[in-house]
């Protein structure tokens, strides 16, 4: 997709409030890949991405900028957790363990795409293979019919889904099931694979509903229809040019200060096991081999003990481009409710109206809600925009509770007195606080 900076700022603005900067960076950052592709094979091997890190506290769109960015895109990304690296049993060649989630994630989206290119001609096998399951049981319902015109009838029938719910019995692959060899080496080497590619797949008798023989069926023949080397070298491509992996709570291996004994000593042997990654290499994959050059990294943390600059020297250089994200205020909250696409109050909405429930947030409840949202992350742990989701829960607890969809269309008014009401406890606590000294 060929956006601008600011068409991708834009879209990011759809689902996420605020932070300006950091959607600024990261979409300089994917512009930029737009524009190295233009260049000369000779410019472009020369040009890396400019690595991000992101400093803010939990909930406030760190993860969610780099997940949307991807998604814009379509580009292959994962999230992994820096402090996975520091557990017990940890071993240097597991941080390789990323780049090779990079390129399942990248397989599986390849796949999706090849699967739906062929999906029409695989609907027609499928089609076919199940009229001559479902022409023997159902002949019998068609009297005076000719062969064709009763296979006619359950085509239509099958297609209209008015056979959704019948039982059938077909035959279908079984795939190996994923035992590791030993611990660590995770999905690259598993006693399946081996087996699975010496041995072909089983193929067993079961008796499923037709929608379900439905979705295995066209799985099944989607496979056939399309190459799986084709699919492995676009999916080690697009990782390889397009991936995006964000590592979380990077401050977590930052070291704290000059010590070297104890567990600071693991935190920077972490970050020395990541750094070739960010730096630049090869790395080998049951689909291939990846070069890890034109990977885009995103780090984040909330550095609220250690600092950007306790990573080492080489780290920090690997991730020129830092921005701060702010903590989210009242203003920012309401604007989380009412704003984005798949906002809140309208995730609650659509939820309850399955249940015959028409909720309606009046404006001046929605202010409440973030003002509470506020004062709860000042007066305690500060979690971010998750706030919301907690006193929302709280808010709608009893109305979801007792809804059961038995009943007719009911509208609901949340105004402030039912905000006041449901949090009363909440705002005496911060009454009290003003003459707790």
């Amino acid at each position: 997709m060929n956006l601008s900076p600011k068409e991708i700022v834009i879209e990011l603005d759809k689902y996420i409030i605020g932070q300006s900067e950091a959607k600024k960076a990261v979409a300089i950052a994917l512009r930029n890949r737009y524009r190295r592709s233009k260049l000369s094979k000779e410019m472009r091997d020369e040009i890396t991405p400019k690595n991000i890190i992101m400093q803010g506290p939990t909930g406030v769109g760190k993860t969610e900028i780099a997940r949307r960015l991807a998604k814009l895109v379509k580009a292959p990304f994962i999230k992994v957790e820096a402090t996975k690296f520091t557990e017990v049993g940890y071993v240097g060649r597991d941080c390789e363990s990323m780049i090779r989630d990079l390129v399942e994630c990248s397989v599986r989206l390849v796949k999706e795409e090849k699967m739906e290119e062929v999906k029409s001609k695989a609907k027609n096998i499928v089609e076919n293979r199940l009229l001559e399951v479902l022409f023997p049981m159902k002949k019998d319902n068609y009297k005076d019919m000719e062969t064709d015109q009763i296979k006619k009838e359950i085509l239509n029938d099958l297609q209209e889904g008015k056979l959704d719910n019948d039982i059938i019995e077909i035959v279908v692959s079984e795939a190996p099931k994923a035992v590791g060899i030993m611990p660590g080496m995770g999905p690259d080497m598993d006693i399946g694979n081996v087996l699975g590619s010496i041995f072909p797949p089983q193929r067993k008798k079961k008796k499923l509903t037709v929608a379900k023989a439905y979705e295995l069926m066209l799985s099944e023949e989607g496979d056939k229809l399309i190459d799986n080397e084709t699919v492995n070298s676009e999916a080690i491509r697009r990782a390889e040019q397009e991936g995006i992996i964000f590592i979380d709570e990077i401050d977590k291996i930052a070291g704290k200060g000059s010590s070297n004994r104890g567990p600071d000593v693991s935190r920077e042997g972490v970050q020395r096991d990541i750094l070739p990654l960010v730096e630049g290499s090869t790395i080998t994959t049951k689909y291939g081999t990846i070069k890890t050059d034109y990977i885009l990294f995103i780090a984040a943390g909330a550095f609220h003990i250690s600092r950007i600059e306790d990573l080492i020297p080489e780290f920090q250089g690997r991730f020129p481009i830092r921005v701060e994200l702010n903590n989210l205020n009242a203003e920012d909250f309401f604007n989380i409710l009412t704003q984005p696409k798949n906002a809140l109050t309208i995730q609650y909405t659509e939820m309850l109206r399955v249940d015959n429930i028409n909720l309606n947030f009046t404006e001046d409840a929605l202010k409440q809600i973030a003002y509470l949202a506020e004062r709860e992350n000042e007066g305690s742990e500060n979690l971010g925009a998750r706030r919301l989701h907690n006193l929302m829960e709280k808010l709608v607890e009893d109305i979801s509770f007792n809804a059961n969809g038995e009943h007719q269309m009911i509208d609901i008014n949340i105004d402030k007195a039912y905000v006041d009401k449901t949090f009363a406890d909440t705002t005496k606590k911060f009454d009290l606080k003003k003459y707790i000294i």
